[in-house]
């Protein structure tokens, strides 16, 4: 699955990402307060992906954000944080701002969206929503749109990608989603289309670096995940100035980078602990943990995703990977988080 994305084009179903209409006057205000970087200056047919924090300053969840109108915005959370978060955005608005004039609604189970990703995407979806131009310059990275499909049925589409090749998402209402569906791989046929699942998706998100649930885990911070440059200094947010605490800026922090095996056929294994070589492997030289791992069928070896402490001090050192569960100790090189296209060429392909 993960080789047919990157060589020609898959289809996913990602309908169960959480979704939260927020619409209103006051709807990029509310928007600015709640995440750690700037709404309000996002143009309409536009995305932006977006970090939200707890009050105490540890992330709570990220997504891309979509304007639709001067007044009206879509919001993607994660799968399981989207009771939590539109649970948050409830009490900001009913507790914290109630004079703000916006209102939001959850509309998780009211769009089924599907994933259409790889080289061949424009390819496919060109065929299901022409006469739309799909062209770089008609329709970017990160832009967004409301347009009918098959005659009469509303749908959004949106240029975003999770697997850092060529992607678009696509929405219809949830009684259209099999028929989408269908459309879709009777579309794709010709260009080599396949279903993909989740486990596919999460190695792809490994290789380019995409932080998930395993490093949203409640104990991290934006500056651990490397999204630091992100946060305004022009306003004010949920959690901000719990987030410059000391113990959040110390320079041992475990951050985020990745991880290959010195012995290319050896496996990485997801939870285990981080040791410098050559010391025991006991609690006291614990310096971080493996959060994601998986074999990559682009580069050929297992990859994981862990936070390590002064981890970006540390690339092209060696570190072992314990996992005594398993009986696992692996030696593993530390290195940059994304594995595939650094320079993002793929997805403004």
């Amino acid at each position: 699955e993960v080789r047919t994305v990157r060589s020609a084009v898959g289809c996913c179903d990602v309908s169960t990402l959480g979704k939260i209409e927020v619409h209103g006057p006051d709807a990029a205000a509310f928007l600015d307060r709640l995440y750690i970087n700037t709404f309000s200056t996002l143009p309409v047919g536009r995305a932006r992906y977006g970090v939200m924090l707890r009050e105490d300053g540890f992330v709570l969840d990220d997504g891309t954000c979509t304007r639709l109108a001067p007044d009206r915005f879509f919001l993607t959370t994660t799968t399981a944080n989207a009771e939590r978060v539109y649970q948050h955005m409830q009490f900001c608005h009913q507790v914290l701002w109630p004079g703000l004039d916006v209102q939001l609604v959850s509309a998780t189970d009211q769009w089924a969206q599907f994933s259409v990703a790889g080289p061949r995407s424009r390819n496919v979806l060109a065929k299901v929503v022409a006469p739309f131009d799909l062209g770089n310059a008609a329709f970017p990275h990160m832009a967004a749109c409301e347009l009918r499909v098959s005659g009469d049925i509303p749908a959004r589409l949106f240029r975003l990608s999770f697997s850092g090749e060529l992607a678009y998402e696509i929405a219809v209402p949830a009684r259209y989603g099999e028929a989408l569906a269908h459309l879709l791989m009777q579309s794709g046929e010709a260009f080599g289309i396949a279903p993909y699942g989740t486990e596919a998706l999460g190695a792809m998100r490994i290789e380019k670096g995409h932080v998930g649930g395993q490093e949203i885990d409640g104990r991290t911070s934006a500056r651990d995940l490397g999204f630091g440059r992100m946060m305004s200094s022009k306003k004010d947010y949920i959690g901000r100035v719990m987030a410059g605490r000391l113990a959040l800026l110390q320079e041992d922090r475990r951050v985020l980078v990745g991880f290959k095996p010195v012995n290319a056929q050896e496996r990485i294994s997801a939870g285990a602990h981080l040791v410098p070589c050559g010391v025991p492997v006991l609690a006291a030289h614990d310096q971080g943990v493996i959060t994601s791992a998986a074999f990559s069928p682009s580069v050929r070896h297992w990859i994981g995703l862990g936070l390590l402490a002064r981890g970006r001090e540390r690339m092209g050192e060696r570190v072992v990977a314990a996992d005594p569960v398993r009986d696992r100790f692996v030696d593993v090189e530390v290195c940059a988080p994304c594995f595939i296209d650094p320079e993002g060429a793929r997805v403004h392909a």
